[in-house]
């Protein structure tokens, strides 16, 4: 059985959390938006970082950002809206 990575289970677990937690706060749409329009955006900009750096710090830092832009647009959309 391949060895489990704690970082990437943890990414994983708050990629879903943020996709829940648009569903449940906005709308369906917006819950099927995190989860399948952040996977477009991700993982692209994973394989260029690291295919042009090999640098898996700075392809981990933009992970964790583009995700952190992603929550911070989500509460500022659930805001607006109340």
């Amino acid at each position: 059985m391949p060895r489990l990575y704690p970082e990437a289970l943890a990414f994983c677990v708050a990629w879903a959390a943020l996709a829940v937690a648009g569903f449940a706060l906005a709308d369906w749409r917006v819950g099927a938006l995190l989860s399948v329009g952040l996977f477009m955006v991700i993982m692209p900009a994973s394989a260029l970082i690291l295919s042009r750096t090999s640098n898996v710090a700075l392809e981990r830092a933009v992970r964790w950002a583009i995700l952190a832009v992603a929550t911070l647009a989500l509460l500022s959309l659930v805001d607006l809206n109340r």
